[in-house]
């Protein structure tokens, strides 16, 4: 005889659905943006078109008209990285911020990108370690890995890989790179805590992450962030400054910081989040 309380296992369905149903349509989102610059979609046409929402028409219409061009995109890289790209990697860049900008990434140096979509910020990290780094990406969506192994392609780049996976489940070793970078796709994660825990796992002792993402004021409770923008729009589901705080220090990590840099709706603002995986383990 079953002891399992019916009601109970209808709401793990549910919730299971629920993450599922999340996940499926970023990837289908995201399927359709790589689309589209195949076929010449502009950067900023990009953006506009992933700021629909289905439910209320944009990211912002529930809360007003209120603007997010350039809060995302290619317009918050200088204009000597963009020039360096090819032409379909710029144009594929959908993330709040630059996170090579602010990874300090030195030659030599192993870098993870986490969500890696056309492969802008791995090109770019891949130039600064040099010839003696490497620079990984990881992405869920078969054709963003297309895109970006074409862009590595032409760009002449022999010291990328792509790799198809989630950021939950992160398909390299323990302790394999020095630096893990993102930009705005941790926000999109259906399990935050396990992505923060990956990152934790696969970064050397002394290892470091530099990330852009949304980050919410932590007065926002999650029903007002949803009242802001949808979800695949990257507002949604957008941690807290605390919930991040606490979130990394919860799997190890050590002098963390969040930094607010420009706002993209109100009371939610572009970051730059840093931390250091402790050179030893804690006792």
């Amino acid at each position: 005889m079953s002891t399992t309380d019916p009601a109970t296992d209808r709401a793990t369905d549910s919730a299971t659905d629920s993450v599922t149903d999340v996940r499926e349509e970023v990837r289908r989102r995201y399927a359709e943006a790589a689309t589209a610059v195949t076929r010449g979609t502009t950067n900023a046409e990009l953006n506009d078109a992933l700021q629909v929402d289905d439910n209320c028409g944009t990211s912002s219409c529930c809360s007003g008209d209120v603007a997010v061009d350039e809060s995302f995109g290619a317009a918050l890289y200088a204009a000597d990285d963009q020039d360096a790209l090819p032409a379909e990697a710029v144009a594929a860049s959908l993330g709040c911020g630059n996170p090579t900008a602010v990874a300090d990434l030195r030659p030599g140096q192993r870098v993870l990108d986490l969500g890696s979509g056309g492969g802008i910020d791995v090109l770019l990290s891949a130039r600064r370690v040099g010839g003696t780094g490497f620079a990984y990406g990881v992405d869920m969506t078969d054709e963003m890995l297309d895109l970006a192994r074409a862009n590595a392609a032409k760009a002449g780049a022999t010291n990328v890989e792509f790799l198809k996976g989630t950021i939950e489940d992160v398909p390299l070793p323990d302790a394999s790179v020095d630096v893990v970078i993102s930009n705005c796709v941790i926000n999109l994660s259906v399990d935050k805590p396990q992505v923060i825990s990956e990152m934790f796992r696969v970064l050397t002792p002394g290892g470091r992450i530099g990330i852009s993402d949304v980050v919410a004021e932590d007065h926002l409770t999650p029903s007002e962030r949803a009242a802001r923008g949808s979800y695949v729009g990257c507002i949604a589901g957008a941690l807290s400054r605390s919930e991040y705080l606490d979130g990394l220090a919860a799997a190890g990590f050590v002098d963390a910081e969040v930094e607010l840099t420009h706002e993209v709706v109100p009371g939610m603002h572009g970051a730059i989040i840093r931390a250091t995986k402790p050179e030893q383990p804690a006792t």
